[in-house]
C-alpha cells in the first residue's frame, strides 16, 4: 500500500522533469531562450528608462520623454542590427575580429585628441562628432572578446603550453585595458580585466598563472583607486554610506532606501520618489535601484532570473558547439555579459563601491546597447549551429511564409478557368429567326 502511495506521488514529479527534459533537447531551445531573454529584459529596461527618466528629462529638455525616446531610437537602431549578425554564418563573424580590435583601440586613441575627446562626469571616454557621441571602450569589449576566440581556437592545440595561453591575448588586452584606465574609467576597466581572466579560465589556464593574473589584476585597480581622491572616497563609504551621507556615500545611501521602500511589490511603475533628484544616474548606472523601489522583490529576483537564465543559455550553446572559435566566443561573450551585470548589481546592492557602469540591455545609453545587441546576435548565430537547429530554423521560417503567403490569382488555363468550361453555356435564339418567332 505504502508502495502504490509513493509511486502516485513520484508520477507527477517524474513526468514534469520529463518535460522540462524534452523542452531542453529540442534543437531551439538554446535560440529561443537566448531571444526571450534579450526581448524581455530590452522590454523591462525601456519601461524602467521611462520611470526613471522622467523627472531629469522634463527638468533638461522640458519633456519627460526625451531620454526614453533616445533610447527607443538605439533600440530601434540596435534590434534589426543584432538580426543581421544573427544571420552571419560563424565564419563571417569571425573575420571581424582583427578589424573590430584595431578599430576599437584607434577609436579609444582617438579620445586623447583635443576636439574629439570629451569630458563625461570627470572621466575622458567619449568621442563627439557633431550631435553625436560614442564611447568606444564599450565596442572594445566585444571586439576582445571575439579576438581572444580567435586567437585561442587557432592556437588550441598549443594551450599545453602557459606561454601560448598569455602571449599574445593578455599583453594585447591589458594594453586596451590601460588604454580605457588612462580615460579615467575605471568600471569598464574591471569589465575588460574580468573578460581577460574569463577567457583565462575557458582556456583551462593552470591554477596558479590564474591566481597569479587575479592578484596582477587586483593589484593595477587597487594601485589605480588609491591614486584617485574620488576613487578612494568611494572605496572607504561603501561599506557604510550612512556614514558619509551627504558627501561621497550620497549615491549609495539612496539607492539603499529605494530598494528597501520598495518591499516585496514595489510602490508602482513611476510612483518611485528616489529619481526626483536624490538619486544620481536613476536612469543608468542605478536603474536596478529604481526597479527594487517601483517593483519590489519580485522585479529585482525577476531580472537576476532573467539574467541567471541568460548566463545558463549562453554557456549551454558553449558546451554544445564543436567549433573551439563557437565554444570561446559564446562563453566569452556571455563572460562579459554577466560579469558588467554583476559589477553593477554588487555596487547597487552595497557589495562593490560605486563606479560607474551600465546595467545590460536594462540601462540607458546606445553606446553600450549597440554592441550587447550585436554580441546576443552572435549568440543566436551560434545557437543556429547546435545540432538541429539550421534545419528547424529554416523549417519554421518555410512555415511562417505558407501562413502568410496570398492566395493565387486565377489564370487562364488553370483548374478555375476549366471548372468554368465545364458549365453549360446559355442558350440564343438566332438573329435570322428572331421576327419569325414574333
Amino acid at each position: 500500500m505504502a508502495t502504490a502511495t509513493s509511486d502516485r506521488k513520484a508520477a507527477p514529479t517524474d513526468s514534469w522533469l520529463g518535460s522540462v527534459g524534452r523542452a531542453l533537447d529540442r534543437p531551439l531551445t538554446s535560440y529561443q531562450l537566448v531571444l526571450g531573454t534579450t526581448g524581455l529584459l530590452l522590454a523591462l529596461g525601456l519601461v524602467m528608462v521611462l520611470s526613471a527618466s522622467s523627472v531629469t528629462a522634463f527638468e533638461v529638455s522640458g519633456s519627460s520623454y526625451s531620454i526614453f525616446v533616445k533610447q527607443a531610437i538605439w533600440v530601434s537602431v540596435g534590434l534589426p542590427l543584432g538580426w543581421l549578425v544573427s544571420r552571419f554564418p560563424p565564419g563571417l563573424i569571425r573575420a571581424f575580429a582583427w578589424p573590430a580590435l584595431i578599430l576599437s583601440i584607434v577609436l579609444i586613441g582617438l579620445t586623447y585628441v583635443p576636439g574629439l575627446g570629451m569630458d563625461v562626469n570627470g572621466n575622458r571616454n567619449w568621442i563627439g562628432v557633431g550631435p553625436l557621441t560614442l564611447q568606444p571602450s564599450e565596442l572594445a569589449k566585444l571586439a576582445v572578446v571575439l579576438w581572444s576566440a580567435d586567437v585561442y581556437a587557432r592556437k588550441e592545440k598549443l594551450l599545453d603550453d602557459w606561454r601560448h595561453l598569455m602571449v599574445p591575448v593578455v599583453p594585447v588586452a591589458l594594453l586596451v585595458a590601460l588604454l580605457v584606465v588612462g580615460q579615467r574609467d575605471l568600471g569598464t576597466a574591471l569589465v575588460l580585466f574580468a573578460v581577460i581572466l574569463g577567457m583565462l579560465w575557458l582556456v583551462g589556464a593552470p591554477m596558479r598563472l590564474f591566481v597569479g593574473a587575479l592578484l596582477v589584476t587586483g593589484g593595477v585597480v587597487g594601485y589605480l583607486a588609491g591614486t584617485d581622491p574620488e576613487r578612494m572616497e568611494r572605496i572607504t563609504t561603501f561599506l557604510d554610506p550612512f556614514s558619509d551621507l551627504h558627501g561621497g556615500g550620497w549615491q549609495a545611501a539612496h539607492g539603499f532606501m529605494g530598494l528597501a521602500s520598495g518591499q516585496f511589490f514595489g510602490v508602482g511603475i513611476g510612483a518611485g520618489r528616489q529619481k526626483w533628484g536624490s538619486l544620481p544616474a536613476a536612469h543608468t548606472d542605478f536603474i536596478f535601484a529604481v526597479i527594487g523601489e517601483e517593483l519590489g522583490l519580485f522585479g529585482t529576483l525577476a531580472v537576476l532570473g532573467l539574467f541567471g537564465l541568460l548566463a545558463y543559455t549562453g554557456f549551454r550553446i558553449a558546451t554544445r558547439a564543436p567549433d573551439p572559435f563557437v565554444r570561446y566566443a559564446s562563453a566569452g561573450i556571455t563572460l562579459w555579459l554577466l560579469s558588467q551585470a554583476l559589477i553593477n548589481l554588487g555596487m547597487v546592492l552595497g557589495f562593490l563601491p560605486v563606479i560607474g557602469i551600465p546595467l545590460p540591455l536594462v540601462s540607458y545609453g546606445g553606446s553600450a546597447l549597440l554592441p550587447t545587441l550585436v554580441g546576443l546576435g552572435m549568440l543566436l548565430a551560434f545557437a543556429a549551429t547546435e545540432p538541429g537547429a539550421r534545419a528547424a530554423l529554416q523549417a519554421q521560417r518555410r512555415s511562417r511564409r505558407r501562413r502568410l503567403r496570398l492566395p493565387r490569382a486565377r489564370t487562364r488555363g488553370g483548374a478555375d478557368s476549366s471548372s468554368r468550361r465545364t458549365q453549360p453555356r446559355p442558350r440564343t435564339r438566332p438573329r435570322g429567326r428572331s421576327g419569325a418567332s414574333r
